[in-house]
């Protein structure tokens, strides 16, 4: 329910606002809380002055085993929990290697109690350290390897480098996970998005940036994939102007995640707005690009030419992906209402 009060003037000089009685009760305000304000565009968000407690969440694990307890863990990771406390009647060794697995596979993450009935896991990292910007960033770089490694890989029957790439998937994914952590952390509480130094807007952007990012990469992993599973076969040998297609189509779809992740970071933004439109206008060039290379493996045996057709669409996503991102640079970029 909104509720609207009357500004008034005391002192001559001091403008002050009563806050509603259910609220200030609900959050432990009375008569001498220190109360924070945060500034944001036309919006003045009010919060009491907490204590610096880190905050702790439990799980029942009793019926939580495998992909399902591993989600579990990333969730209240995601979810912004500092301690977790995984609890059950017995928990198994399956059960905890699970939940060890899962804690490698997050940043900052260590086991710091084990009993018969429970698991506690904390986070090691000061939340106000953390720079969604250098996550991002870093996913970009990680991401794009990837696809050029995975492509190479493909045009050199390299399994190692194949297999190294979908090692790497792992990088990425734990990058995303930090963003999404961070991103959470600034809808639950304005002083999160305070210590970051950006607006909640820019966070929304930098998380949907990383989620296309983090497709790209599980498309060169699928490359990675598709790479060692025509090692594995007999087929023909894939004639090399076609190797070169697919790796040409890879050069200008990582252009445009390139070009539009430029866009995304720059802060003038008519030049972003540039960026972004060129990015967005190549990505129908490379559909159609790689339309004509589908045509080209009709003249390959059909096992071949279904796996590398894939290899093709997977480029083709990566083009698309940067189109997205592109778009929210042109929102980022776009005046405010």
């Amino acid at each position: 329910m909104v509720e609207t009060r009357k500004v008034q003037v005391t002192g001559g000089s001091t403008y002050t606002v009563s806050i509603p009685k259910g609220w200030a009760t609900d959050n432990g305000v009375s008569a001498g809380t220190e109360v924070e304000f945060y500034p944001e565009g036309d919006s003045l968000f009010l919060t009491p002055v907490s204590e610096e407690e880190r905050t702790e969440g439990t799980l029942d694990v009793a019926d939580l085993t495998g992909e399902e307890l591993t989600r579990a863990v990333m969730t209240m990771y995601v979810s912004g929990f500092d301690i977790i406390a995984l609890e059950s009647s017995r928990i198994t060794n399956d059960q905890r290697r699970t939940i060890r697995d899962a804690v490698q596979g997050l940043v900052g993450l260590e086991v710091l109690e084990e009993t018969r009935d429970r698991v506690v896991i904390r986070d090691l990292l000061d939340s106000s350290e953390l720079s969604i910007h250098n996550a991002v960033t870093r996913m970009r770089l990680i991401a794009l390897s990837m696809l050029e490694d995975a492509v190479a890989a493909l045009a050199e029957a390299d399994t190692d480098m194949a297999r190294d790439v979908i090692q790497r998937d792992d990088d990425v994914d734990r990058l995303y996970m930090v963003v999404s952590r961070i991103f959470r952390s600034t809808l639950r509480t304005p002083k999160a998005a305070d210590e970051l130094g950006l607006d909640r807007e820019s966070c929304f952007d930098y998380h949907a940036s990383a989620r296309q990012l983090e497709r790209t990469a599980d498309h060169a992993t699928k490359i990675a994939h598709l790479t060692l599973e025509m090692a594995d076969d007999d087929g023909e040998v894939v004639p090399g102007d076609l190797l070169d297609a697919v790796d040409e189509l890879r050069v200008d779809a990582a252009g445009v995640v390139d070009d539009a992740m430029d866009a995304l970071f720059e802060e003038e933004p008519s030049e972003a707005t540039r960026i972004a439109n060129e990015a967005r206008g190549r990505v129908r060039e490379i559909d159609q690009r790689a339309r004509e290379i589908d045509e080209l493996l009709g003249e390959l045996d059909p096992a071949r030419a279904q796996l590398l057709g894939l290899v093709v669409d997977s480029v083709s996503r990566a083009a698309d992906y940067g189109g997205n991102i592109a778009e929210t640079a042109l929102q980022k970029a776009a005046p405010t209402p």
